[in-house]
């Protein structure tokens, strides 16, 4: 059964997209089987990887609140497959009040798909609703990523209750997989201060590979490509091909 990692901050803009995404082409690039599931109404990663979030369907609010099957949904891509995600997601958190077992319906889903891949990444909405919380219910771990950026820590707290009541009341198995400092720039007295406090509130947490302010990084999603294909020598692309190996390295 796949390892299902869940891409969270509720924080906008700290790089989970584009982590999600660029994770996931590096390691089908290593031979993995990898499905992206596109789980933010923003539908950011079903483009960032070539997928017309326009015109993918069934989709994840199908399969959610429609009862689609999950395996019809799947869109096969050359930098791995991708459950995609469109604006009709933005609404599933209010008709999903009123549905059964509402925190596990996507954890159902990808119980359906867990057997067909090695990794799954779930990239998160900017919030703390119940979206999250279903991502939280189908993940085995987190992945948070966290900007090298003033108030970088703010908000983590409440991530971090929300983790711990998950835990305790809905998926007692959810793990830390680690924390990713991302627009890194090492030039900046600030990023090196972030980068020691967010070791010193995450002990042995934190991933050794940091990834780089890099312009190409934030080109790449505009043409369709993760990095690993729209530049394969930036800096990014080197960035997210370590942190694939170190992640593979730790199981």
């Amino acid at each position: 059964m796949g390892k299902i990692i869940a891409v969270v901050n509720q924080k906008g803009g700290v790089g989970k997209t584009t982590t999600t995404v660029n994770i996931t082409a590096a390691f089908h690039d290593l031979g993995k089987r990898v499905l992206l599931c596109d789980f933010d109404p923003q539908a950011n990663a079903t483009s960032g990887i070539g997928v017309d979030k326009n015109a993918a369907s069934p989709n994840v609010y199908d399969v959610l609140v429609s009862g689609a099957d999950p395996v019809k949904a799947v869109v096969a891509t050359k930098f791995g497959d991708v459950l995609p995600s469109n604006k009709a997601l933005a609404g599933a958190g209010i008709e999903m009040i009123g549905m059964d077992n509402r925190e596990k319906l996507l954890k159902q889903a990808l119980d359906v798909l867990a057997d067909s891949y090695d990794f799954i990444f779930i990239d998160c909405p900017p919030s703390l609703e119940l979206l999250t919380v279903n991502a939280l219910c189908a993940a085995g771990s987190i992945l948070v990523p966290v900007q090298c950026e003033y108030y970088a820590l703010e908000g983590l707290s409440d991530l971090l209750t929300t983790v711990r009541m998950v835990k305790r009341k809905l998926n007692p198995a959810l793990a830390m997989e680690g924390v990713l400092l991302t627009m890194f720039d090492s030039r900046t007295n600030l990023s090196l201060q972030v980068a020691e406090e967010v070791k010193r509130h995450f002990p042995g947490q934190v991933y050794a590979t940091v990834i780089p302010r890099n312009v190409r990084l934030s080109e790449a999603p505009s043409h369709g490509k993760p990095i690993s294909a729209y530049d394969p020598y930036s800096r990014g692309a080197e960035a997210y091909r370590m942190l694939a190996d170190e992640m593979c390295s730790q199981g």
